[in-house]
């Protein structure tokens, strides 16, 4: 005869067939309504999403408790909202002791149950009373005068539960006790922070060399592990960092997400992405979600040579690949995955890289990997203090020789980027002139011819 395992996760075997007398379970978790009309997500870098949930109801006038089911497992429920027109909330409290066979079991813990066993050879059923004194380990029965573990010996077994306990639910639900007033039918809005969801951004870029543009799409991946699923979502995606008490960030608000279908648009410092449909992502589920799909963003390869210090290197080192273009578009922060269109079209895997968030009209440069037949030799002519006064720490005049060579048979120019020691840098000496990106970074931009070199010169003065 079949007995279920001590195993507690055999129990689904059992509960799952358990007959319930449905008029008590639907006392019992239909008192509400069954979950939202209309939903929204928005969902944050930080493992956190405010959702708004908007349901059609009749309340009565008067004190009611009206229950939410279908709400986030992970909610947080001290950031919920409430709103809907002569609505006052007195009371609210979160069930999500969730109706599993596990629950079950514990739940039925000194009561009766019928244990139903059926024999494999002739089909005969035999029905027993049992009394369940205990479901930690596994579950422990007391039938008549004996004392039976349920066990799994091949013989088909359920049990039948007379009612189901009144703190379980079969999914997380939210009970609001509310002092209503006016007509019966209202919309009413629940605004609520849950954690659970998250989001990243990826990229496909085909690059062609020869026309100089590329192609763009994007993709928004959403994961859910927050216990629910959230179903036909209007759905934002925010970029960048906002602040919650305990180092997480979000940035919520009582108006809610927005239930309009509007454009792409700010939100503080964040930036806010639309998604073109509407998304429907189940629990324990990753979706895809397209973002952008532009074609013929002009797009140049570029070479560049970064020196983190100043010294000689004795042998050249290759130099970074790059593709570069403008963000016409704001792009959020993810991975650019790059391919290059062949001769006969075919495309070839070049690199990925990480981008950051990207305003629009921002220029990327999308490192690709080292370039095979472009080098570059750094050699440290000499350095010298120019100045020892304690106002200043010190100043130092750096001569730097950059050898350039370019093994290919088309002419390539290599961005040459040397890294300063900032506060008054200065360029002089320059064999091509050079700039500062910036008060840390020299840049010269090099043209060697093909199958060539360059020596590029400069004498750089700077300081801490």
């Amino acid at each position: 005869m079949r007995r279920l395992s001590a195993s507690m996760g055999l129990l689904a075997t059992t509960a799952l067939c358990a007959a319930v007398a449905g008029s008590a379970m639907a006392q019992q978790v239909e008192t509400g309504a069954g979950g939202p009309d209309r939903l929204a997500l928005t969902v944050y870098n930080n493992d956190i999403a405010l959702v708004e949930d908007v349901r059609s109801l009749n309340i009565a006038s008067g004190r009611v408790r009206q229950e939410f089911p279908g709400v986030s497992a992970s909610i947080r429920p001290e950031t919920v909202t409430l709103s809907g027109q002569g609505l006052s909330i007195v009371e609210q409290n979160f069930d999500y002791d969730l109706l599993t066979p596990r629950k079950l079991m514990e739940g039925a813990v000194g009561q009766q149950i019928e244990v139903i066993r059926t024999n494999p050879g002739n089909g005969a059923q035999s029905r027993e009373q049992a009394r369940v004194l205990s479901a930690n380990e596994g579950v422990v029965l007391q039938i008549g005068n004996r004392i039976e573990v349920l066990r799994d010996d091949g013989a088909p077994t359920r049990v039948v539960f007379d009612g189901v306990p009144p703190n379980l639910r079969p999914r997380p639900t939210l009970s609001v006790t509310l002092d209503a007033t006016g007509t019966p039918r209202r919309d009413v809005t629940l605004n609520y922070l849950t954690s659970g969801l998250q989001w990243k951004a990826d990229y496909v870029a085909r690059f062609d060399e020869k026309a100089g543009k590329l192609d763009l799409n994007g993709w928004v991946t959403l994961t859910n592990s927050s216990g629910s699923t959230f179903s036909n979502a209007v759905t934002r995606v925010v970029a960048g960092q906002v602040n919650v008490s305990g180092g997480n960030s979000y940035r919520g608000g009582g108006r809610g997400n927005g239930l309009n279908t509007g454009s792409n648009a700010e939100a503080g410092d964040a930036h806010v992405y639309l998604l073109p449909e509407r998304v429907t992502v189940a629990n324990n589920q990753t979706k895809q979600v397209g973002l952008l799909d532009v074609s013929n963003v002009p797009a140049t390869k570029r070479y560049v040579f970064q020196m983190g210090g100043f010294g000689t290197f004795e042998q050249a080192q290759a130099a970074d690949v790059g593709i570069v273009f403008r963000s016409e578009p704001a792009l959020p922060a993810g991975v650019m995955r790059v391919y290059l269109r062949g001769e006969n079209g075919e495309p070839r895997f070049i690199g990925e890289d990480q981008i950051s968030h990207s305003p629009a009209g921002s220029d990327l440069v999308i490192s690709t990997g080292k370039a095979f037949d472009v080098t570059v030799q750094p050699r440290l002519v000499s350095s010298e203090k120019v100045s020892t006064r304690r106002t200043d720490r010190g100043r130092t005049r750096f001569v730097m020789e950059y050898r350039v060579r370019n093994a290919t048979g088309e002419a390539k120019t290599v961005e040459v980027r040397q890294r300063t020691y900032g506060r008054d840098t200065e360029l002089t000496a320059q064999s091509i002139e050079g700039d500062l990106a910036d008060a840390y970074t020299a840049v010269w931009k090099v043209p060697v011819p093909a199958n060539g070199e360059t020596v590029l010169t400069a004498t750089i003065t700077t300081g801490g």
